[in-house]
């Protein structure tokens, strides 16, 4: 047959060849009668893509087949070119499921209204089209409220399987789901559109964090998947009646070591589709002008264009920025002269939020130091969701420390002796990479016995290697906590341990663990704070250090003016501050200032104090902890005039008096510390002043004691100290000072 074109614009829009009754006649065979009177006695030619064909009458001359446009261009002929035909059988094509097509204008200079309704539209387009054979990769003409659009046939569904090659073929039903999408400078979204990708956009059934490797996160990811992913599972369509954008932005924010970077890791192997974007912050810095903010435009390129093209059915595009505080700072905080991290704070504002703002990005910030980003990128419709990732939980480290051993407890290299959830009660304020720190240590105790440093080609038997509960043991004592617990610093403020110092000590002790007990246990007692005043030397330091070693509280810090010699008020009050804000960040914390009137710089020459300090201290006295968490503050001083001229005093709940001892109290201490004679132990009391401090009573048997015979140790019961040497060393002229 000779290609002609189609005689009318309206027939060159219903995707149809036609061709005369004459010429229609000859396919009439008698086996297609029944398909075509199940297509509507239309019967279906084969060219390059089956056409439907229809007769016409006033096609002249016979042997001619009039092709609109998009037809010729489909089988690559053009106007009078011989064209070969051959009869086609409808009933043997799948019918279409789905069929995925992307629309755009016939007229570029005409834009179409800004949006078109993707279910009014599918109804209109199976209306017309119902019947007919459509191939991957075939353009059709159609025209829809006034406006002509063409449809490129991108893949089809049929039966149930996927199909984009270019010879595959499929019929239009009544019941065919169209999925649209728009072409890159089409000017026109779709909207309402059922289905699609965004409603599998997980993989699998089901979210199993442990399989991931993640453990002791399972409260914070719901969170994330409420905020962030919930409303993706549902249909377009159902999201656009309730009026409520997607989530844009995510913050994961808390102390190193505690699986920010690992829970944005693994979002992107639980998603379908499109890779996520991992910046690192410092990564998107250039030294050229402008470029910077250009890479952050190239890093939303791709949703862009995304989403331009199919509107609500683009994919989700996860764009992870890893230590987004090197780049988002405070606006006007950095005095580089550039301006260059103001620029990209503004860029990426606008890109997230702006006037053409983006509705198919998640963007995924980590940081270690909230307080330094931006309040505006912090704000609802930017990163709204704000997630700590704090320490795990005891049952949290159970998970983390299955996660880690699971491995060598498969392989059999794991010992039966091992009790992981005794490790998870025992390291308290260990982060997740802390606990792995643990594992690797206690596996190289176990490696270490099957190797000899003299003969390191000996052979290493397989079976021989077991990871033990004294490996563990072993690697407790060699990995610490970066956070939380200082039990040494504590330990070496009461070096003589804690002595049985009399009734009045040991109810002051008991007092104030019932206040331990009180903020552990009470659910109206989130913040507590408690001072200890008296004379200097009379213990206070090490009754304080006995409580936070006493309590079990996982995080335990000291804060003492030993720390902060040389430094100036601002980074003493930044000291101080992080020391709450890290307390913060614990479910139980005892914070002791040690020694204040010391860390207020007090002396009474003057008199002279930090204001500043002052200030800061009284502040965070009365601010209460976040929401489930709860702190002890324990204050000692040995001016309690001084705390109260200055109103500190007012700021703690309690005021607990620590006093010298008495003749019964130094009998109880000299009987405990076992250093003289029961016979002379009234004697040596009665040398001493009616009251004395326990350091200075400490004090003079540490001198009468080195002072006795070379070597002795009356410690140890080896020797007693002799009365009249002590009475010496007692009645010298050496002046006594705390």
């Amino acid at each position: 047959m000779r290609v002609v074109s189609t005689p009318l614009q309206e027939l060159a829009l219903t995707n149809c060849a036609y061709c005369s009754p004459s010429d229609m006649s000859r396919y009439r065979r008698p086996k297609y009668e029944d398909a075509m009177a199940l297509v509507n006695g239309i019967l279906v030619l084969t060219l390059r893509y089956p056409f439907t064909t229809l007769l016409a009458s006033f096609v002249q001359p016979t042997g001619s087949l009039a092709l609109n446009a998009y037809q010729r261009r489909n089988v690559k002929v053009s106007v009078g070119d011989p064209i070969s035909v051959e009869s086609f059988d409808p009933l043997s094509v799948s019918r279409m499921t789905v069929v995925s097509v992307e629309l755009d204008t016939l007229m570029k200079n005409k834009k179409s209204s800004d949006q078109v309704d993707a279910r009014n539209l599918s109804k209109e387009l199976t209306k017309r089209f119902k019947g007919q054979v459509f191939s991957v990769g075939q353009k059709a003409p159609f025209e829809y409220l006034g406006t002509n659009y063409s449809f490129h046939v991108i893949s089809m569904l049929l039966d149930g399987q996927l199909e984009n090659a270019g010879s595959t073929q499929g019929l239009l039903a009544p019941d065919t789901h169209f999925q649209f999408e728009t072409a890159g400078n089409s000017g026109f979204k779709i909207s309402n559109q059922l289905g699609g990708q965004s409603t599998n956009i997980f993989k699998g059934k089901d979210l199993n964090f442990q399989k991931l490797g993640i453990g002791g996160l399972d409260a914070e990811f719901q969170d994330i998947f409420r905020r962030a992913f919930a409303s993706r599972v549902f249909p377009p369509h159902i999201i656009a009646k309730l009026g409520i954008p997607h989530v844009k932005g995510l913050l994961l924010f808390g102390p190193p070591g505690t699986g920010k970077t690992l829970i944005a890791r693994q979002i992107g192997k639980m998603l379908n589709g499109r890779e996520p974007k991992v910046v690192n912050g410092p990564e998107v810095l250039s030294k050229f002008v402008g470029e910077t903010e250009k890479n952050v435009r190239d890093l939303f390129a791709d949703a862009e264009n995304d989403q331009k093209t199919r509107g609500d059915q683009s994919d989700l595009h996860i764009i992870i920025f890893d230590e987004i505080d090197a780049i988002c700072k405070t606006r006007g905080s950095t005095r580089d002269g550039t301006g260059v991290h103001d620029s990209i704070v503004n860029q990426l504002l606008t890109k997230i939020d702006g006037v053409e703002a983006l509705n198919n990005i998640l963007l995924i910030g980590m940081t270690n130091r909230k307080d330094l980003l931006d309040e505006a990128l912090l704000r609802p419709g930017r990163m709204e969701v704000q997630i700590e990732i704090g320490l795990p939980d005891e049952k949290g480290r159970f998970q983390i420390l299955s996660i880690h051993s699971n491995k060598m407890k498969e392989n059999s290299f794991l010992s039966a002796d091992v009790d992981l959830k005794e490790l998870a009660s025992k390291t308290k304020n260990f982060s997740g990479a802390e606990l792995e720190g643990l594992v690797k240590s206690a596996t190289s105790f176990a490696l270490n016995r099957q190797v000899s440093a003299a003969d390191l080609s000996k052979e290493i038997v397989e079976d021989n290697i077991k990871v033990t509960m004294d490996d563990f043991k072993s690697a407790l004592d060699e990995v610490k906590p970066a956070f939380g617990a200082a039990i040494n610093t504590l330990e070496m403020c009461r070096l003589n341990g804690m002595l049985n110092c009399g009734e009045r000590h040991a109810h002051i002790q008991r007092t104030v663990m019932t206040f331990v007990e009180q903020v552990r246990k009470s659910e109206r007692t989130p913040l507590l704070t408690c001072l200890l005043e008296g004379p200097g030397g009379s213990g206070k330091t090490a009754l304080a250090a006995t409580i936070g070693i006493e309590s079990g509280f996982p995080f335990i810090k000291i804060v003492s003016a030993e720390n902060m010699i040389g430094l100036q008020e601002s980074t003493k009050c930044g000291m101080i501050t992080k020391v709450f804000e890290d307390a913060y960040k614990s479910p139980l914390s005892i914070i002791i200032l040690d020694d204040i009137e010391r860390l207020l710089e007090f002396v009474d020459i003057g008199p002279r104090f930090s204001n500043v300090i002052l200030q800061t201290i009284l502040v965070l006295l009365k601010r209460s902890p976040p929401k489930g968490r709860k702190l002890l503050v324990i204050g000692t001083s040995s001016l309690v005039r001084v705390l109260e001229s200055m109103s500190l005093l007012d700021a703690f709940n309690v005021h607990l008096n620590v006093p010298q001892l008495k003749p019964a109290d130094m009998k109880q201490v000299l009987k405990e510390l076992n250093v003289f004679n029961p016979a002379d132990i009234d004697n040596a009391v009665t040398a001493l002043d009616e009251e004395i401090p326990i350091k200075r009573l400490l004090m003079l048997i540490e001198m009468a004691a080195q002072g006795g015979d070379e070597g002795a140790n009356v410690y140890k019961g080896d020797h007693k100290i002799e009365l009249a040497h002590f009475f010496e060393i007692v009645g010298d002229h050496i002046v006594f000072r705390n």
